[in-house]
């Protein structure tokens, strides 16, 4: 499996890191997002498309192994700029490079060949990139407007 994300995943997560970030800065708790290496490219697909994936291969006949990706590269800068966009913002504005958090022992491109799983399950990713991002960004936000509610005087 490669990496399946969703609202739920970690905030140690780099997908997690922005789109929470940018939920932050939108909602007035901070100013700045820190990030390292922006260029890096990983195959990155919704848990929920994973999920079934794995319900697939759970009824199958006899056991086998399947790799399942969405076999599309994706950019870090994509995340930022698919995050700061579904929150109505600019992330030049609001995104600071640090140096100290570059990876350097990190691959640059992480991409899955999930065709066995196509062919033989008839799986596919139903959810694309922009909608998983915008997902993950949109339930921070809401995450921190309620919140927000909840913690005011009344």
């Amino acid at each position: 499996m490669y990496n399946h994300e969703s609202p739920r995943r970690g905030e140690n997560f780099v997908t997690q890191k922005i789109c929470r970030g940018a939920a932050a800065i939108r909602q007035g708790r901070q100013r700045e997002l820190v990030l390292g290496d922006t260029s890096a490219e990983r195959d990155w697909g919704h848990a929920r498309d994973y999920v079934r994936a794995m319900w697939l291969m759970l009824q199958q006949d006899r056991p086998q192994d399947y790799v399942i990706a969405t076999g599309e590269l994706h950019s870090v800068q994509e995340v930022l700029e698919t995050a700061f966009a579904a929150v109505g913002l600019d992330w030049r504005q609001h995104v600071r490079r640090d140096e100290r958090l570059v990876r350097p022992a990190e691959p640059a491109r992480l991409v899955g060949d999930a065709s066995k799983a196509r062919r033989e399950l008839g799986w596919a990713p139903a959810t694309g990139f922009a909608d998983l991002i915008r997902e993950m960004t949109e339930a921070a936000w809401a995450q921190m407007r309620s919140e927000s509610a909840s913690a005011a005087p009344g």
